[in-house]
């Protein structure tokens, strides 16, 4: 059994408090991501998984065994590194068979699983090569094969990607998805990198100050976030602040700072005088150019009667982004933004005046310390 249990782990350096009591089951054979900003914790605490570093207090358990004191390389874990860490003066065959070397394996023996491995990681006849003659991706796959030689329970990968170009990194997370389904391992792997966490992970964890701040699956977390931070992270969103004026059975209404009224799931929080910020995610919003007959004073947002709300606005800027079309709509002093796949562009222009629409059922609701506002 290779799961992962976490109690209460922090690490301090001096006066600074890297990892703060952080609690975390990983299970076997998942593939869990740390997900966060740099400097907010996961390094640290996958150093802590690794015996690289020891815990300033909490314990870290390994297939149930308390190895919290344990020195690392009487760990079955093995880590995959963000610079590779390869030998120059090695060959590629000897590089990935220095921990059978290290461990004790005969001359043939970890000769013959060094070539499988690079097989599988399709480095086959490099084996003579050496490392600084390799590009970036090659030396990506040597690493990797060099620490699943050793057949390690844990295989744990510290931001192994980030130096390789976007078409580099995108093969690399389905080859890594497929060794993982593969050889039946726990994976842990660290990342500042939202689309590559959602691209691998079984669940992700996310850490900001020290702290894990949420654990779920990938859609988990991106549909239901713990708090606006989570909310923030994980992609661009529309923020809008406001105070709630009135409220019935279902919503309640939110007078914006740009003057319209948005309707928002009732909650028990949600009362007259309440402020909250809201976030439009612009992927669930749709825009289409606006009827003048149907427009409203000003902005102020209105029920379009599919359960949702619409505000009128004038698209200052149409942003080309490859797979999708970002337009900046001016709403009255607010800039709301929409994103919309190029396959549903409508043809609408700078200067044009829109409608924007949304469903209330897909708003998130947030107090002003951060917490979400949750409508169960």
């Amino acid at each position: 059994m290779s799961n992962i249990t976490l109690e209460g782990i922090s690490k301090s350096y001096g006066d600074l408090q890297a990892v703060d009591d952080v609690d975390l089951s990983i299970r076997d054979g998942e593939l869990l991501c740390l997900l966060g900003p740099s400097g907010c914790g996961k390094s640290t605490t996958m150093r802590m998984i690794s015996g690289l570093e020891t815990p300033t207090s909490g314990e870290v358990y390994i297939g149930g065994e308390n190895v919290t004191d344990q020195a690392a390389y009487d760990r079955d874990t093995s880590m995959v590194f963000q610079n590779w860490a390869l030998f120059p003066y090695k060959t590629v065959l000897e590089n990935v068979a220095f921990g059978l070397k290290m461990r004790g394996d005969g001359t043939d023996e970890r000769q013959q699983k060094a070539r499988d491995m690079l097989e599988r990681v399709h480095m086959d006849g490099y084996e003579e090569h050496s490392p600084t003659d390799l590009s970036g991706g090659q030396k990506q796959r040597v690493a990797l094969a060099r620490s699943l030689a050793v057949d390690p329970d844990v295989l744990l990968l510290d931001e192994p990607l980030s130096n390789l170009d976007k078409r580099l990194r995108e093969e690399m997370q389905i080859e890594l998805k497929d060794i993982h389904k593969e050889f039946d391992k726990t994976f842990v792997y660290v990342t500042h990198n939202q689309n590559e966490a959602f691209t691998l992970a079984d669940r992700i964890g996310i850490m900001n100050d020290g702290r894990l701040v949420q654990v779920g699956e990938p859609t988990e977390v991106y549909r239901n976030p713990t708090n606006r931070f989570v909310e923030e992270f994980l992609g661009d969103t529309n923020f809008v602040a406001g105070e709630v004026t009135d409220v019935n059975d279902q919503y309640g209404r939110l007078s914006t700072e740009f003057g319209a009224t948005i309707r928002v799931p009732a909650a028990d929080a949600v009362e007259p005088g309440a402020s909250f910020t809201v976030s439009l995610r612009p992927e669930f919003m749709q825009i289409r150019r606006s009827n003048g007959a149907n427009e409203r004073e000003g902005t102020a947002a209105r029920a379009d009667g599919t359960g949702g709300d619409t505000v009128v606005g004038s698209v200052e800027n149409t942003i080309y982004r490859g797979s999708s079309i970002r337009y900046v709509v001016d709403t009255g002093g607010e800039h709301l933004f929409v994103e919309q796949s190029v396959t549903d562009q409508t043809g609408i222009e700078e200067g044009e005046q829109v409608e924007l629409g949304w469903n209330t059922d897909d708003i998130l609701v947030f107090r002003p310390d951060g917490s979400r506002v949750r409508d169960e």
